[in-house]
C-alpha cells in the first residue's frame, strides 16, 4: 500500500537516558546516537482481510473485525469507520499493509503489551512507534477527545518500571498525519527481557480513536562517525589514482558507553550484506591497495561479550570509498553549420555520471563552458569537449573536436525602379551559382515584368543560407491624349492618364502647362510626351478661333472679324446678321473675314450675330464691333 511520508518526526520531549533505579522513569525522546539492527519489529502484516486477533496476553480489548466500538480493536488496512480518516498504514512500501486500530475504552488503562527477550544487560535501547489520531475535526460537533498514550518499559517480572513517557494530547487534524514517538531506556544488570506496555491516558467516548504501526526495538549507543585523515566521511577517486591508501578512525561521542569494543566491517554494495574484517578490532582501520568501490563501518559495544551479540551491539555510520572510472571521450553528435544570424549548438554524448567542459584547444587552452553537453559558439572554429566527473580531477584522456561554421548569407541590394506602361524590364538577383525563388513563382536568376509593383526573390547559396532581395517598381503611364479643344484663342489639351507630361504644338517647343494661350487659328499637331521618356502621343487639331470683338481702326490689331482655321474643315458655312436679322455677309467652304462694312459703308458699333456650321455642327453667337 502507499506509504504516507512526512517531513519530520514529532519529538515531544528531549531525550533523557542513563542508568535507571527502581521506579525510575524517562521522558519520550529518540536515541541521539547510533542504533543497532532491529531486535523487535511489529508492522501487523498485510492483506485484504482483517485480523487475525492478537493473543489474549497482548491485549484485554475485544477484537472486532468490522467496526470496533469503545474498548475494541481491529487489525486492518481500512481505517474508515465512524467518519474517521481513511488512510494507509505507515509501513513504507507495504501493499495492503495493516495497522492496529484502537477505539479507546471509556476507562483509561492498558490496551497493548508484549514481552521482548534476548536483550543484553546494562545496555541502552530505543523503543519507537508510529501513532495517528483517526478522528476528524468535524466529529462530535467539533469537540473530539484527543488521544494520549503512555509507553512503559517493565522488567520481565512486571514489578520494576524501567522507563515511561506520555505523548500528551494528540488532537485531531484535517488530514491524516502519522507521528513517531520514542522512548530510550537501559536494562538492569542480569536483565535480558522486558515488557512493553501501551496505555490509554484518556477516557473513551466521542473521539480518542487511534492507530498504531511499526513498533520497533533496537540498541542505542554512542553516535559514532567514521572519518578519514582529512576528517571526511567519504572519498571518491579516479581509477588512475588507485591503488589508494586510507586510515579510517571510529569516533564515538561517549554519550552512552564508558568503554568500547570494535569490529570493522566491509560491504561491497553498502546494503544489508556486511562482512567482518578479520583482526580489525581497534578504533582505527588502515586500508592499503584499494582499487574498487566499497563501504566501511564499525560494529561496536561496551565490551567484547556484547560485541558478538547483534542484539547488544551498535552500528556506526558508514564510510564510502568510491572508485570512479575515467570517462570515455565525449561522442560528437556531428559538426554544425549555421547561417549568419542563426543560433546553433554543438552537442556531445557522455554517460549520465559524467559532465562536459568545452575548450578552444585540444590540450590546455581556455575553458569556455563547463557542466554542459552542448555549447553555442559565436564565431566559426573548432571546439573541444572534455568529459569529467563532477568534483574530481577525473577527465577523459582525450578531448573531442567538433567544428562550428557560420556561413555567410547572400549579400543582396534592394532596388527601386520604374517601368513605362506597356514596356518590359528585367529584374535580376545579381547573385550567380545559387537557387532562386521569386514571389511570382519563377526560379530563375532574373525575370521579365510588364507591370509595376512589389517583387522579391529569395536567394539560397551553396551553403544553404538564404537572403531576400526586394524590388519596388513604379509603373509610369504613357501619355494618351483624350481631347483637344479651343477656348477662344487658347488650346486646351486633356489626357486620359495622369503623369509627368509636357506639351507642344509643333513637336519642338514643349511646355509643362496643357493650355496654350493666344494661338492663332490653324491646323496643328498636338504633342504630349512623358518627362521620363515613357512615350509620346500626338493628335492633329484644327484650331478654329471666333473673336469676341474687333476694332476696324487700321491699327493692325483686330481690324477684322477673321475666323482663322475655318478653311481647314471640309464643310463649313458662315452667316452674319445685324440685330434686325438682316444678312450682312455669308460664306461656304472658304475663309471668312469681315471688315465691318456693307456695300462699302461702315456699319455702326454694336453686336452682330453669327450662325456657323462646321461639318454639321452649328455654332451661334455674337461679335462686338467697336469703333
Amino acid at each position: 500500500m502507499k506509504f504516507a511520508s512526512y517531513p519530520y518526526h514529532l519529538v515531544i520531549l528531549l531525550v533523557f537516558f542513563g542508568f535507571y533505579s527502581n521506579q525510575s522513569t524517562a521522558q519520550l525522546g529518540f536515541c541521539q546516537g547510533n542504533s543497532g539492527d532491529p531486535i523487535f519489529y511489529e508492522d501487523f502484516g498485510a492483506g485484504t482481510t482483517n485480523g487475525p486477533a492478537l493473543p489474549s496476553d497482548v491485549t484485554s480489548y475485544i477484537f472486532d473485525p468490522n467496526e470496533p466500538d469503545d474498548g475494541e480493536y481491529n487489525i486492518s488496512a481500512n481505517t474508515q469507520h465512524f467518519g474517521w480518516h481513511d488512510t494507509d498504514d505507515h509501513t513504507p512500501g507495504d501493499v495492503n499493509g495493516r495497522c492496529l486500530i484502537v477505539n479507546a475504552d471509556y476507562t483509561a488503562g492498558e490496551f497493548y503489551r508484549t514481552t521482548i527477550s534476548g536483550l543484553c544487560e546494562n545496555t541502552s535501547y530505543e523503543f519507537s512507534s508510529w501513532l495517528i489520531n483517526l478522528s476528524t475535526p468535524n466529529e462530535c460537533g467539533g469537540s473530539t477527545i484527543p488521544i494520549n498514550v503512555r509507553f512503559e518499559i517493565w522488567d520481565d517480572t512486571d514489578t520494576l518500571l524501567l522507563a515511561r513517557g506520555d505523548t500528551g494530547s494528540i488532537f485531531s487534524t484535517a488530514t491524516p498525519i502519522w507521528q513517531q514517538y520514542a522512548l530510550v531506556f537501559q536494562t538492569e544488570p542480569s536483565q535480558t527481557s522486558i515488557i512493553l506496555k501501551m496505555k490509554n491516558n484518556g477516557n473513551g467516548g466521542c473521539g480518542n480513536d487511534l492507530a498504531i504501526d511499526d513498533i520497533l526495538f533496537r540498541t542505542c549507543g554512542d553516535k559514532t562517525e567514521i572519518l578519514d585523515d582529512n576528517e571526511f566521511s567519504y572519498i571518491e577517486v579516479c581509477a588512475n589514482q588507485t591503488p589508494y591508501e586510507l586510515i579510517l578512525t571510529a569516533n564515538p561521542d561517549n554519550s552512552v558507553f564508558e568503554s568500547h569494543a570494535f569490529q570493522w566491517q566491509y560491504s561491497e554494495q553498502g546494503n544489508d550484506i556486511w562482512e567482518d574484517i578479520a583482526g580489525e578490532n581497534n578504533d582505527t582501520l588502515e586500508l592499503k591497495n584499494l582499487t574498487s568501490t566499497g563501504y566501511y563501518r564499525v560494529k561496536f559495544a561496551e565490551d567484547d561479550i556484547n560485541l558478538s551479540n547483534s542484539q547488544c551491539s551498535i552500528i556506526s555510520e558508514y564510510y564510502y570509498f568510491g572508485v570512479v572510472e575515467i570517462p570515455d571521450s565525449p561522442i560528437s553528435e556531428g559538426d554544425v553549420e549555421v547561417c549568419n544570424g542563426e543560433l546553433g549548438s554543438l552537442n556531445v554524448v557522455v554517460p549520465s555520471e559524467a559532465s562536459v567542459s568545452w575548450y578552444d584547444s585540444p590540450v590546455g587552452g581556455n575553458l569556455l563552458q563547463e557542466n554542459s553537453t552542448s555549447y553555442s559558439p559565436s564565431i566559426s572554429g573548432t571546439y573541444y569537449a572534455e568529459a569529467y566527473v563532477e568534483g574530481l580531477v577525473c577527465n577523459s584522456l582525450n578531448r573531442t573536436a567538433v567544428s562550428f561554421t557560420i556561413n555567410d548569407r547572400p549579400v543582396l541590394v534592394d532596388e527601386e525602379g520604374a517601368l513605362c506602361s506597356g514596356d518590359t524590364i528585367t529584374l535580376s538577383a545579381n547573385f550567380p551559382n545559387a537557387t532562386y525563388q521569386w514571389n511570382t513563382g519563377a526560379t530563375t536568376e532574373s525575370i521579365e515584368i510588364t507591370a509595376g509593383g512589389s517583387y522579391s526573390v529569395t536567394v539560397t547559396n551553396t551553403y544553404g543560407c538564404d537572403n531576400t532581395k526586394y524590388f519596388e517598381i513604379e509603373e509610369i503611364p504613357s501619355p494618351d491624349i483624350e481631347s483637344v479643344v479651343s477656348d477662344g484663342p487658347a488650346i486646351i489639351v486633356s489626357t486620359a492618364t495622369n503623369g509627368d507630361f509636357e506639351y507642344s504644338l509643333n513637336g519642338a517647343n514643349f511646355q509643362i502647362s496643357n493650355r496654350f494661350n493666344e494661338v492663332q487659328g490653324g491646323l496643328y499637331t498636338i504633342y504630349v510626351r512623358e518627362l521620363n521618356g515613357c512615350g509620346t502621343d500626338t493628335m492633329p487639331f484644327h484650331h478654329f478661333v471666333i473673336p469676341k470683338f474687333f476694332t476696324p481702326n487700321n491699327d493692325g490689331r483686330n481690324d477684322t472679324f477673321n475666323l482663322r482655321g475655318i478653311e481647314y474643315f471640309e464643310s463649313s458655312s458662315v452667316q452674319l446678321f445685324d440685330r434686325y436679322g438682316n444678312l450682312i455677309k455669308s460664306a461656304r467652304n472658304q475663309p471668312f473675314n469681315w471688315d465691318g462694312t456693307k456695300d462699302n459703308r461702315e456699319l455702326p458699333s454694336t453686336d452682330y450675330w453669327y450662325v456657323i456650321v462646321i461639318e454639321g455642327q452649328e455654332i451661334k453667337g455674337h461679335v462686338a464691333l467697336r469703333r
